[in-house]
């Protein structure tokens, strides 16, 4: 059985959006299958933005940040969840990102300009939801912000293999359409992808 991680990237923390469905659709499918599920709301977290380089390299992390660091390094399958704005992820998730995939703890960097990726053996999904038909963000916009995520941060980490659901046009969804998807993601918990 593994142990999965899902991320929660929405920054309403009230909850009760699609991108909380869906995550906990994965949750309920992978706890069925007998996985071990652990999750993190970053809207729930508290950390500061990042401003310096060296705030990013020797800034001291935040007892929630150390928290969410800990659930990454123990977690083999990581499973974000967040919505497009803005054509991007949420300011509130990025934050999250730089606070936890410091040098130390995502990568060490060496003398020689190269670094060694210190997540290695994790994979992730990753779900993003938007407004737009994914088709149109996928060959228009050339899905740039999951680009940057999976090969940017993620491979930049070694995390990988790293796969994603686009799940577009979601305003006034039908349950018919929430069913298979939320029917989607179970499954995909139940198989730990």
């Amino acid at each position: 059985m593994a142990r999965i991680l899902i991320i929660q990237g929405h920054p309403d923390r009230a909850g009760g959006h699609l991108c909380h469905a869906l995550a906990d659709a994965y949750e309920e499918g992978a706890r069925a299958a007998g996985h071990r599920v652990e999750c993190v709301e970053i809207a729930r977290l508290g950390f500061p933005l990042l401003r310096t380089k060296a705030e990013f390299e020797a800034g001291a992390a935040v007892a929630d940040i150390v928290a969410a660091q800990d659930a990454i390094r123990a977690a083999e399958h990581l499973v974000i969840v967040y919505p497009l704005w803005l054509g991007s992820s949420p300011a509130l998730l990025n934050g999250f990102l730089e606070q936890v995939l410091r040098p130390g703890f995502a990568v060490e960097p060496s003398q020689r300009g190269s670094h060694k990726k210190l997540l290695k053996g994790r994979s992730a999904r990753i779900v993003v939801t938007m407004g737009m038909p994914a088709l149109f963000y996928r060959w228009f916009y050339g899905a740039h912000t999951l680009r940057n995520l999976k090969r940017g941060i993620f491979g930049l980490c070694g995390i990988g293999p790293c796969r994603h659901c686009l799940i577009g046009m979601v305003e006034g969804m039908s349950e018919t359409r929430f069913g298979r998807l939320a029917g989607r993601m179970r499954d995909l918990g139940e198989r730990a992808s």
